[in-house]
């Protein structure tokens, strides 16, 4: 018989076992909530209710551990990721499609686009965690500090549900839909100590630092390469239009001729190609990176 709401959850944390990590904390998360506010509803309309008495009834309208965890994998399989790696096809493995099916690959222009913007969500979150630091270490000996750190805290909870949901989108990679849940009937003193304690608030805050130097520099090689890529595949075409000067030593000047504009263009093209790939394996190494610190425990 299950007594207590921790119990119920290290249950369905076993049958859970071989999930992803972060289909396993929404479905922890869903459990705790539905489990905790019921039990508070229940004590407001009989106080005397023992607590196992309490959750059995909650149980049997919920589903016991083994249930619930059945239903959330089936639920689980008929969810997919927003963006997915394209699927290879039948008649689709001849070297052409080998050598530009990335350009059909949905995920590595997600994945590019992530790149790009990280610079700008890394200095987001680099300048909320560094201000949040400071003004939390700097307001300690006054008596506000504590709430302070608290709202902090849970600021951080929010961006890592939300950056989160950003790698799902552009990276494909699961991560977790629901913030992790703290029981709001606990004493705010109790709720923060949950919060300090946490592994799950450190370790986003460390992510929150990292991603600007991270973002520096995908932002500076993908634009750095998307730029070689677009101005070997656009000058020799532009040649033919409008003739210039590639090239300008003193006071000569020297022009493409059609066999090097070939060349130049065939090197953007592979220039391009290197770029898509290499943004989709970044891409995937970023998930990995973001599930490792922003799952929670």
């Amino acid at each position: 018989m299950i007594t207590s709401v921790d119990m119920y959850l290290d249950q369905l944390k076993k049958n859970l076992a071989g999930c992803d990590v972060a289909t396993i904390q929404d479905a922890m998360t869903d459990a705790e909530e539905y489990l905790r506010n019921g039990l508070e509803a229940l004590r407001v309309e009989n106080s005397e209710m023992i607590e196992a008495d309490a959750l059995g009834k909650i149980i049997d309208e919920f589903g016991a551990p083994e249930e619930f965890a059945a239903d959330y994998k089936k639920l689980e399989a008929r969810l997919h990721p927003v963006i997915k790696p394209a699927v290879t096809q039948k008649g689709e493995t001849n070297i052409f499609y080998r050598i530009f099916g990335i350009f059909a690959d949905p995920l590595a222009w997600s994945s590019l686009v992530f790149m790009l913007v990280s610079m700008v969500t890394g200095i987001l979150y680099f300048t909320w965690a560094v201000t949040g630091l400071s003004l939390s270490v700097g307001l300690l000996v006054l008596i506000i500090s504590l709430p302070f750190i608290g709202l902090f805290f849970l600021s951080v909870r929010g961006v890592a549900l939300i950056e989160g949901r950003i790698v799902e989108a552009l990276l494909g990679v699961r991560m977790p839909r629901r913030p992790i849940f703290v029981d709001g009937n606990l004493g705010w003193w109790a709720r923060f100590k949950v919060l300090f304690n946490s592994r799950h608030t450190w370790l986003t805050i460390f992510y929150m630092i990292l991603m600007l130097p991270l973002g520096v520099i995908y932002f500076s090689i993908f634009i750095t390469l998307i730029s070689l890529s677009l101005g070997f595949i656009l000058a020799p075409l532009a040649q033919l239009f409008l003739p210039f000067p590639m090239i300008t030593v003193g006071n000569s000047m020297y022009y493409v001729t059609p066999d090097l504009g070939i060349m130049v263009f065939l090197l953007g093209i592979i220039f391009s190609i290197g770029t898509m790939n290499l943004a989709k394996v970044l891409g995937r190494w970023h998930g990995t990176l973001a599930k490792a610190m922003l799952v929670g425990e």
